[in-house]
């Protein structure tokens, strides 16, 4: 009996490559995770497949990698990841020799594909997952407030949606990053604003054509 047909085993070797594929995934490591993550996982698909079945395991569990990876670089909302991610269980369960070998490197997939994380503290993270996890736009470090007490300050200031407006969005202010609403309209992502009103937990802003209008109007009726 070879080490393999042992479940534990099973277990630590799907855990370990699963962990060093997605750390190739998340994080500029030149390849090497993904050559040790690649030639964990062929060893255990090379000992339990057979010939009949090979290839169409491994093309589900391949095909899953592609799906997340085309989410994280393309859709970047994490539904087609998940299929992704049911595929590459599928592909490492199927071929096992039982329903608890099978159960048990679904686990390790399912515990080291998170903990690859773990790998963007020490190594430089790739930005293919920036947008998908809204990082550059809001966390304080680059400067996103969702409640300001000098937000009356913005009053009458210029910025740029840098979100869809439904009707709340996220606007950039000066190079930082702020929560605010339209109240009653939507506006597409980019769309020149200004800011017409604010408080110290909220900002309304307004598309910059329209509030030049109503500032104009408000002269003449003023005159």
């Amino acid at each position: 009996m070879g080490l393999l047909d042992m479940s534990v085993i099973g277990f630590f070797v799907v855990f370990i490559a699963t962990l060093f594929i997605f750390g190739e995934i998340m994080v500029k490591a030149k390849g090497l995770f993904a050559v040790i993550g690649i030639v964990l996982m062929t060893l255990y698909f090379s000992y339990h497949l057979t010939p009949g079945d090979s290839m169409w395991v491994v093309v589900l569990y391949v095909l899953g990698l592609i799906l997340i990876i085309f989410d994280g670089k393309v859709t970047t909302d994490g539904t087609i990841a998940g299929i992704g991610v049911l595929l590459m269980i599928l592909g490492l369960a199927l071929p096992a020799p039982s329903f608890t070998y099978g159960l048990l490197v679904g686990m390790a997939f399912v515990a080291a594909a998170p903990v690859s994380f773990l790998f963007t503290k020490v190594f430089s993270s790739r930005t293919m997952w920036d947008k998908m996890l809204l990082k550059d736009r809001l966390t304080d470090e680059e400067g996103y407030s969702s409640m300001n007490t000098s937000y009356k300050e913005l009053i009458g200031k210029e910025g740029t949606a840098k979100t869809p407006f439904r009707p709340t969005g996220t606007v950039e202010i000066e190079g930082k990053f702020y929560s605010a609403t339209t109240d009653n309209f939507w506006l597409e992502e980019e769309k020149k604003v200004k800011v017409v009103s604010a408080d110290g937990t909220r900002i309304v802003v307004s598309p910059l054509e329209e509030a030049e209008k109503a500032e104009k109007a408000e002269e003449i009726h003023q005159s």
